[in-house]
C-alpha cells in the first residue's frame, strides 16, 4: 500500500476501537464507583455526614477531611458520597419510568390504529415542543415539589423520545423482508410480534436510557438546586450546590466536589451511551 493510500474502513474502524473502549471502561468504572456509593454509602465513606464539628468548619481539603469541610464543619465527601442515592434514584428512576411509558405509548400508537397514532404523536410532539427542565418546572407547578415529584416531572418530560423512538422501530421492523417471509411460513401474529418484532425494536431503547440518565441526573440535580426537590439537611448533589452558594467565598471545595460528582457520573453515562450505540452500530453493518 502507497503512502497516500488510504486505510481500509475495518482498519479504520479498529483504530477508533482503542480510544473508545478505553473511555467506555473508564466510565464503567465511573458509573459503578456512583452505584457503589449509592447502594452502600457507609463502605465508601465511614463518617456521618450529618455529624457537626464547628471546631472544623470550613476546613480545606486534608488528610482527615478529603474534600474538607461546610459551614458546619460535616465532613463534605461523606456528603458527597451519601449524596449519590438520592440523585441516582431521581436519574435512573426517571429514566427508568420514562421509558416504560414510553414503550407502552409507542405500541399503541404502532398498533391500535391510525386515530390513536395520531394522538399520541401530537401529544408526543407537543411536550417535546418545550425544554425539558420546563416542561419538569411546569409540571412541578401543577403537582408540587419533592423527591418524587422531581422524578415523575423529568419521567414526563422524557418520555416522548421513547415513544417516537419505539413507534417508529416497531413500524419498520413490522415491515421488513424478514417479517413477511416469516408471516408467509405461517407463524401467528402474536408469536411473529412478540418474538420477532418487539425485541428488535426495543433494542435501541438501551442507548438512549444510558445517555438519558445523566440528562435526567442534571435535571433532577437543576431543580434541587433551585429549591424544588430535596430539602436540607439531605446531601442531595444539587442542593448541596445550592447551598454552597452562599459560603463560595470562604470554601471553593463546597462546590467543586459536588460540581465533579455531577459532571463524572453525567460524562460516563454518556460516553457508556455512545458507545454501545457505536458497536450496536458496527454490529448491524
Amino acid at each position: 500500500m502507497s503512502a497516500g493510500t488510504e486505510a481500509p474502513p475495518a482498519d479504520r474502524g479498529r483504530g477508533r476501537l482503542v480510544p473508545g473502549a478505553a473511555g467506555a471502561l473508564l466510565s464503567a468504572l465511573v458509573v459503578v464507583a456512583a452505584v457503589l456509593a449509592a447502594l452502600a454509602p457507609g463502605l465508601v465513606a465511614g463518617d456521618d455526614p450529618y455529624a457537626s464539628d464547628y471546631a472544623a468548619a470550613l476546613s480545606p481539603p486534608s488528610a482527615n477531611a478529603w474534600f474538607g469541610t461546610d459551614e458546619l464543619g460535616r465532613d463534605v465527601f461523606a456528603r458527597v458520597v451519601h449524596g449519590a442515592r438520592s440523585s441516582l434514584l431521581i436519574g435512573v428512576g426517571a429514566t427508568a419510568l420514562a421509558a416504560l411509558i414510553g414503550i407502552a405509548l409507542g405500541l399503541a400508537a404502532a398498533t391500535l390504529g391510525r386515530f390513536v397514532d395520531l394522538v399520541v404523536v401530537r401529544l408526543a410532539d407537543l411536550v417535546m415542543a418545550f425544554p425539558t427542565l420546563l416542561f419538569a418546572l411546569v409540571v412541578i407547578a401543577l403537582i408540587g415539589g419533592g423527591r418524587t415529584n422531581i422524578l415523575l416531572s423529568i419521567a414526563f418530560a422524557t418520555a416522548p423520545v421513547f415513544v417516537r423512538l419505539v413507534r417508529s422501530r416497531v413500524v419498520v421492523t413490522a415491515g421488513a423482508e424478514f417479517v413477511s417471509a416469516l408471516r408467509l411460513l405461517g407463524i401467528g401474529r402474536f408469536r411473529l410480534f412478540t418474538r420477532h418484532v418487539l425485541p428488535n425494536a426495543l433494542g435501541p431503547l438501551l442507548v438512549v436510557a444510558t445517555t438519558g440518565v445523566g440528562n435526567a441526573l442534571i435535571i433532577g440535580s437543576g431543580l434541587s438546586f433551585l429549591g424544588m426537590g430535596a430539602v436540607p439537611p439531605e446531601p442531595e448533589w444539587g442542593l448541596l450546590l445550592a447551598n454552597a452558594r452562599n459560603q463560595l467565598a470562604h470554601g471553593w471545595w463546597l462546590v467543586v466536589f459536588p460540581g465533579l460528582s455531577i459532571t463524572a457520573v453525567v460524562v460516563a453515562f454518556t460516553v457508556l451511551g455512545r458507545w454501545v450505540r457505536a458497536r450496536s452500530h458496527g454490529q448491524e453493518a
